[in-house]
């Protein structure tokens, strides 16, 4: 089974995006594969229900026959964190009940892919953070880096936050933001050359959707 939880160097670099390939990806590879947006800062009124972009695009990705209510259980309207929202709404923002969503789908699954919120250590409320989330999930760890300038330094931060909590750091994807970004093969090396984590694929900078790019990547433990 592929069950990962997959986190990202910071927000707005392309974690959905690279979540939805790595799904593209397992079911070409003939697997039942679902991904998992256990908290969702942000929503618009769409076909008249209030819901998360990012959760209808992993919803596109799994194969066919999952609700949005079980692929995001949790939607809080406003777009900031996740903790501030829900403070804002009056939502407990309780792990064992989003570990309960995960297993539901497991059950059912080969492949679950649990997209974080933000980066690594978003608040969910006074004492827990994203981290706690997925020791709670018991998951390895992909990590998304989105390919800017900082990108090493909090790739390696990231990574080093990963295994202080004790997470396996699976693989992690390099995601293009910018098809001028300065010295990216440079970087990439770079990277290859700290991150202790094999690297599953490169994403090129691409304006069509995530399906194209299928090929591209690979989940961990597959060639």
């Amino acid at each position: 089974m592929h069950y990962y939880f997959v986190t990202g160097t910071d927000t707005e670099i392309g974690k959905t995006f690279t979540t939805c390939a790595l799904l593209h990806a397992a079911r070409a590879a003939g697997l039942e594969s679902v991904g998992y947006k256990p908290i969702a800062a942000g929503a618009e009124e769409f076909d008249g229900v209030w819901s998360n972009e990012d959760a209808r695009r992993l919803r596109a990705a799994s194969t066919p026959g999952y609700t949005l209510g079980q692929i995001n259980p949790v939607c809080l309207r406003e777009a900031v964190a996740p903790h501030i929202a829900a403070a804002a709404e009056g939502v407990a923002l309780d792990v064992p009940p989003l570990v309960a969503g995960f297993e539901a789908l497991a059950a059912r699954a080969d492949c679950v892919l649990v997209e974080g919120v933000g980066g690594f250590r978003v608040p969910l409320d006074e004492r827990l953070d994203t981290s706690d989330l997925a020791l709670a999930l018991h998951l390895p760890v992909i990590l998304v880096v989105g390919m800017r300038l900082g990108c090493i330094n909090h790739a390696l931060l990231t990574a080093e936050a990963i295994t202080a909590r004790g997470l396996p750091l699976a693989g992690w994807v390099a995601n293009t933001l910018s098809p001028t970004m300065s010295r990216f093969d440079e970087n990439l090396a770079a990277l290859e050359s700290r991150l202790a984590a094999p690297l599953l694929g490169v994403l090129p900078y691409c304006e069509a959707g995530p399906a194209a790019l299928a090929d591209r990547v690979r989940l961990p433990g597959t060639v």
